[in-house]
């Protein structure tokens, strides 16, 4: 195997992890709405190692994209007390840094994405009288689904 094939397969490595977190972090946050930093935390540091690992030309970008987002959520959560929890703020640190990973652009759409696409579910349910002004969603999996958008297109 050579040293390219090598950095690509942690790249792979990296982004399996990252998947098979979002789909446990989705699954708690719908059941429970936490995020646990038992498991967002160690997530995050160690998909941040593979990606610089893999690439690390581009974990500067990342680290900055965490950063960014991260203080974005944060500020969210100081403004809007009660709309967003700790968790998702602690989870915007390593959405960050994924998406910061593959560049800005990804970046700007997943985290649009995020709000649009929950948005989206918190109207639908309240249409259709399954939720009120003051029911608490999870965000969480939006924002992980906003991030796999932001990757793919």
């Amino acid at each position: 195997m050579s040293g390219s094939d090598a950095l690509a397969l942690v790249a792979l490595v990296a982004h399996v992890a990252f998947l098979a977190v979002s789909l446990w972090l989705i699954r708690i946050d719908v059941r429970e709405h936490r995020l646990p930093d038992a498991i967002v935390l160690p997530s995050a540091a160690g998909i941040a190692l593979l990606l610089g690992l893999a690439e690390p030309s581009r974990i500067g970008r990342a680290a900055v994209a965490g950063v960014v987002l991260f203080a974005s959520y944060l500020a969210l959560r100081l403004l809007v007390p009660g709309g967003l929890g700790g968790g998702d703020v602690k989870l915007a640190s390593l959405v960050g840094v994924v998406l910061g990973w593959h560049g800005w652009a990804e970046l700007a759409v997943g985290a649009v994405l995020a709000f649009v696409l929950g948005g989206g579910h918190a109207v639908a349910l309240l249409a259709l009288r399954r939720a009120r002004r003051d029911t608490h969603i999870a965000f969480g999996p939006w924002m992980l689904a906003g991030a796999w958008a932001g990757l793919l297109v």
